[in-house]
């Protein structure tokens, strides 16, 4: 497996997967499937404020998964604070693809000089909650019948974990991620 940097040469891959979720499963509460030109706008908006976006390739090239970085919040005083998102193509789950992507990612987002990363896990999904624990997240807590779909309520579970100095100092302010949003 090769994790590399996401390009719009993947659009096509990665609205299928994210298309699978949104069809069957839990992770994203939307309930209809974005067309490839979404994806694409979304892709660059994240990668256009220098979050990192990943994709996992097998050795034949076909991509496994994917995952990003972005704000959390898009106020100035959570410019430190980055959500993870992980998607899998149906195929690769299971198989160690998700915890390799957040390894990288957090890894990146570290190097950017991020301090906290949060995830967002919908429907309480107990994959998702490992892969997280076992990259050092915590529970941070959960918001209780905070979604509805597949004809029931979804529990939304929130996790966190510390990137490089966490909170123990204060962040430069004149440097990225601290000129985010107009710092």
């Amino acid at each position: 497996m090769i994790i590399r940097d996401a390009t719009s040469a993947d659009l096509t891959e990665i609205t299928r997967i994210y298309a699978d979720s949104v069809v069957n499963g839990v992770a994203s509460y939307e309930l209809v499937a974005p067309d490839e030109a979404e994806m694409g706008r979304r892709m660059s908006a994240i990668s256009d404020n220098g979050y990192p976006y990943l994709v996992a390739e097998d050795e034949a090239g076909a991509i496994l998964g994917y995952a990003y970085a972005s704000a959390f919040r898009t106020r100035p005083a959570y410019r430190w604070l980055v959500e993870d998102s992980i998607y899998l193509a149906p195929e690769a789950r299971g198989k160690g693809v998700g915890r390799a992507l957040l390894e990288i990612l957090i890894g990146k987002c570290e190097a950017l000089g991020f301090r906290q990363m949060i995830a967002v896990i919908g429907g309480a999904h107990p994959a998702s909650i490992a892969v997280h624990q076992k990259a050092g997240f915590v529970s941070s807590g959960m918001i209780s019948g905070s979604g509805y779909k597949h004809g029931r309520w979804l529990d939304t579970v929130f996790m966190q974990r510390p990137l490089g100095q966490g909170k123990s100092t204060d962040p430069d302010p004149d440097v990225y991620p601290g000129t985010l949003f107009g710092g």
